[in-house]
């Protein structure tokens, strides 16, 4: 018997084949964080695809606890890459969230993803109250004083994802135009003009909590010969929105930032969020159907790179400069399956003298942020995170690197809850700190030359 659903003429669903070839053989499940957790065929990227078959063929209402296990999925593609018949289970049930807001909208959604996030200015003065409790030392003296612990678990664990939050947003302090480092950079000129013009996209996190990682992207690739522009501009990638089942959004968003990237006439966009990079690549499969900006976005999303991907596809400098550390590195899952970039960050972290690389084991195992899933799938969200955690702690690291803010804030949590004395950063921060101890060096070295012929001088 077929369950009536009143849909809109116009709906949006996913075709047949995204869901009727999976064969049930089972592959996916070994490698689904949720399926290992809770060993319920509903919780698995197959159960899954089930129950969005039956509801797409009327079998199923879509009800709020059908549409639960589409939201609980992480949407760490990791079972996109083990099905043998090419089914997508992550991106079917993102697909399904949209279906759901076609069908019932959700008014504070438009409020979020179209008044909020997508407006740089007003995601600033929302998150001001967090760089005033950073700046006038609140949060300082609630960990001295240990008045953080009495604080509901989930809310301290909110907290303790937030970094080092900057005084000001990077977006309101960083350049427009930030010129090639040259003579330093062996693929600059002499003018320090950079032989090569890169369009750096600037994360709304990034921006607002990471701007120390950003910033030292931006030095890196300046020191590089780069001629660095960052449109001031741009909108949020629309991750969070495609997340939340409104492409619609996203769309709108995408032929945005498409447009300011081709004003800024440049050669390669460079982002250093996986996330940002992975939804920017993913614009010219979000607009090949608009006749307007099919092409637009293929030659955008083309020359998307991420900063790691970037910078050993040109002739990098080695950094004369040393970090003794012990450094292990955590795939995202926006980067690693998504972009299909894993041995880029690991090659940058090798590079630099004095750091003792160890492989993290299950590296590409999803962390359990999934961007918001500490706040709406807490319980689950830790349960992953706990396996992670104790990986790291395997490894004795004293740096956990990772290339998404949304994994680093995770990881935040994971280090603070099993105490351990490891520091969460971007690859990018430990290359470019490599990169100013050399800076120091060649500045001492000139000098105790100048000193030197000084001194030759004066005994003449």
């Amino acid at each position: 018997m077929e369950i009536s659903v009143i849909k809109p003429p116009n709906l949006r669903q996913p075709s047949e084949d995204e869901y009727l070839n999976c064969i049930r053989c089972g592959a996916c499940l070994a490698i689904c964080p949720t399926y290992r957790e809770y060993l319920s065929e509903t919780a698995s990227p197959r159960g899954r695809v089930a129950l969005a078959r039956k509801s797409l063929e009327g079998e199923l209402e879509l009800s709020p606890n059908l549409l639960e296990q589409m939201y609980a999925c992480f949407d760490c593609m990791a079972c996109s890459t083990a099905c043998p018949v090419g089914i997508h289970p992550a991106d079917l049930a993102i697909e399904m969230r949209h279906v759901q807001e076609q069908i019932r909208p959700a008014g504070w959604k438009q409020t979020l993803f179209n008044a909020l996030i997508p407006r740089p200015e007003r995601m600033e003065l929302a998150t001001w109250p967090l760089r005033v409790y950073e700046k006038m030392g609140f949060r300082r003296l609630a960990y001295s004083a240990g008045i953080h612990k009495l604080l509901p678990g989930k809310v301290r664990d909110m907290e303790a994802m937030l970094p080092r939050l900057p005084q000001r947003p990077l977006r309101q302090v960083l350049p427009e135009t930030t010129p090639a480092a040259s003579p330093l950079a062996p693929f600059g000129d002499d003018e320090g003009r950079g032989r090569v013009r890169v369009g750096f996209f600037l994360g709304c996190a990034q921006s607002l909590m990471f701007a120390e990682a950003s910033a030292a992207t931006v030095r890196v690739l300046a020191r590089n010969g780069c001629t660095v522009i960052t449109p001031k501009e741009t909108v949020c990638c629309g991750m969070p929105a495609l997340g939340y089942g409104r492409p619609d959004l996203v769309q709108e968003q995408a032929r945005h930032n498409i447009a300011i990237f081709e004003q800024a006439k440049v050669e390669v966009v460079v982002t250093d969020c996986a996330t940002c990079g992975s939804t920017l690549k993913n614009y010219a499969k979000l607009l090949a159907d608009d006749p307007d900006w099919a092409e637009r976005a293929a030659k955008f999303s083309a020359r998307v790179r991420d900063i790691s991907e970037f910078l050993m596809s040109i002739p990098l400098e080695k950094p004369q400069g040393r970090v003794e550390a012990r450094v292990t590195y955590h795939d995202p899952c926006h980067l690693r399956r998504g972009q299909n970039v894993w041995k880029e960050p690991r090659a940058l972290l090798q590079m630099i003298d004095g750091l003792e690389y160890v492989e993290l084991p299950e590296a590409d195992w999803c962390c359990g942020s999934a961007g918001s899933q500490l706040i709406t799938h807490y319980e689950t969200s830790l349960k992953v995170l706990k396996r992670k955690t104790d990986c790291i702690a395997s490894t004795q690291a004293d740096y956990i690197a990772s290339g998404c803010p949304g994994c680093q804030m995770q990881l935040n949590v994971g280090v603070q809850r099993s105490g351990l004395d490891v520091k969460v950063v971007h690859p990018i921060v430990l290359l470019d700190r490599a990169y100013v101890q050399d800076s120091k060096v060649s500045r001492l070295s000139l000098l105790q030359r100048q000193e030197t012929l000084e001194s030759v001088r004066q005994d003449g």
